[in-house]
């Protein structure tokens, strides 16, 4: 009896604790609408999740826009403002680096980094490119290619552990294999494009510091997820991101999480 007594107050302590915890659920998304990807089908899921707080991935400025515009083109501002007319008591915010577009061009990493990976696909087709560095950027071609057709199926299927494991590869292969190159070959040495001060910075450097900058927006986003649901103790989460970040954002939650809220999928409720 005692046994039965102990292990029901366990269970109900147990059911207790779990239900007054925060809970977060990372949405990958794709953010133009496809067919198997658009408003109505987010929406659907915010309706299953039927969330507290909606975060999307822009700065403050871009919340702003998001707030003030009357016509949507992405999925996920469309399907939130959807849900927000129903449900007008969701707060909505960011969550994104702040001021991450500016911040890029000041440091000269757009448009390097873009002028770098270019030069790398140009070096790739004219047979430039030794051994070591072709096996790079082929891995880099292939797995993008594999997330390529992921994105074609539903959104479970780009929501889920072992697509993660796919998503952190490519990103790996982008901002750190790939370096490998742009710090051998001296043609990204010699290339060069003018920072807004005047500066002119390499596509060598530029890459570089996108790579850093990588590591740097995603620890930030987690950070200010984390504070959102500090703030908000037993409220439902919605965090709506691009499914390359999902697989870090996930892993830097689990990394600083206080056991005060718990990370779920939108298809397990």
């Amino acid at each position: 009896m005692k046994y039965i007594i102990a292990f029901s107050l366990f269970i109900f302590s147990h059911t207790y604790f779990s239900q007054d915890k925060t809970e977060i659920y990372v949405i990958g998304n794709i953010h133009q609408s496809v067919p198997n990807y658009n408003p109505p089908i987010l929406l659907e899921i915010l309706e299953k999740i039927k969330p507290d707080i909606i975060l999307h991935e822009v700065d403050s400025k871009g919340m702003e826009e998001y707030e003030k515009a009357t016509e949507f083109k992405e999925n996920e501002i469309t399907a939130s403002t959807q849900y927000f007319k129903k449900y007008p008591k969701t707060l909505r915010a960011s969550f994104d680096f702040e001021g991450r577009n500016q911040y890029r061009k000041d440091k000269g990493m757009v448009p390097t980094d873009n002028l770098a990976v270019q030069l790398i696909d140009s070096l790739y087709k004219t047979k430039s490119l030794d051994a070591a560095d072709t096996k790079i950027y082929e891995s880099f071609i292939n797995t993008t290619e594999e997330l390529k057709k992921v994105a074609e199926l539903a959104p479970k299927n780009f929501n889920n552990a072992e697509n993660d494991k796919i998503c952190e590869k490519r990103q790996n292969e982008q901002y750190h294999e790939l370096t490998k190159i742009t710090d051998k070959r001296p043609e990204f040495a010699k290339r060069f494009v003018t920072k807004p001060n005047g500066e002119k910075i390499s596509y060598r450097e530029g890459f570089k510091l996108m790579s850093g900058f990588w590591d740097l927006r995603n620890q930030t986003m987690a950070a200010n997820i984390y504070k959102v649901a500090a703030q908000n103790p037993g409220k439902k989460i919605v965090v709506l991101t691009g499914f390359l970040h999902r697989y870090y954002i996930i892993k830097q939650l689990k990394k600083i999480n206080d056991l005060k809220y718990v990370i779920k999928e939108f298809y397990d409720l």
